[in-house]
C-alpha cells in the first residue's frame, strides 16, 4: 500500500498531495500520529474535511517534511497548540490607535452656548423663535 501512496510536494502556496493541492489557508489542524516511520498525519481542513497522509520516507525525510509542513499551516493548530505558541513566537500584538494631542478650539462659555442651542435645535426643530422678523 505504502508503494502507491500519493506523491507530497511541498510549495510556497500549497501542499501538493498526489493530484490534489491544499492551499496552506485552507489547513486547519495538523496532528501528528504515533507513526514517526512511515509519517502519518491528520489534516483538518477549513471546509471540516479529514485527511489522513501518510509519508513511507525515512526518518530524517519525515521529519523534515513534518517540519515543513508546520511551518507552513500558519492558520493551524499544531497538535492541539496555536501556531505561534508552537514555534515560541511572541503573540500577535493587536495595532493600538494612538489618539493625537487635543486642542481647545472655543472657550468654555462659546461651548456652553453651541450646547445650549444644539439642545434648543433637538427639542424644537428650529433655533429662532417663531415671532422673527427674518422669513
Amino acid at each position: 500500500m505504502l508503494t502507491f501512496a500519493p506523491a507530497i510536494e511541498i510549495h510556497e502556496s500549497h501542499l501538493k498531495w498526489g493530484r490534489r493541492a491544499i492551499p496552506w489557508r485552507d489547513i486547519r489542524r495538523v496532528d501528528q500520529t504515533k507513526w514517526a516511520v512511515p509519517l502519518a498525519l491528520k489534516l483538518a481542513l477549513q471546509d471540516g474535511r479529514h485527511l489522513l497522509l501518510i509519508y513511507p520516507g525515512d526518518p530524517d525525510s519525515s521529519d523534515n517534511l513534518l517540519r515543513h509542513i508546520r511551518r507552513n499551516a500558519r492558520l493551524a493548530l499544531l497538535d492541539g497548540v496555536p501556531y505561534r505558541q508552537f514555534w515560541g513566537e511572541p503573540p500577535a500584538l493587536e495595532p493600538r490607535v494612538l489618539a493625537g494631542p487635543k486642542y481647545q478650539l472655543l472657550r468654555p462659555e462659546d461651548e456652553a452656548e453651541i450646547e445650549r442651542m444644539f439642545r434648543r435645535l433637538k427639542s424644537v426643530g428650529r433655533l429662532e423663535p417663531r415671532g422673527s422678523d427674518e422669513e
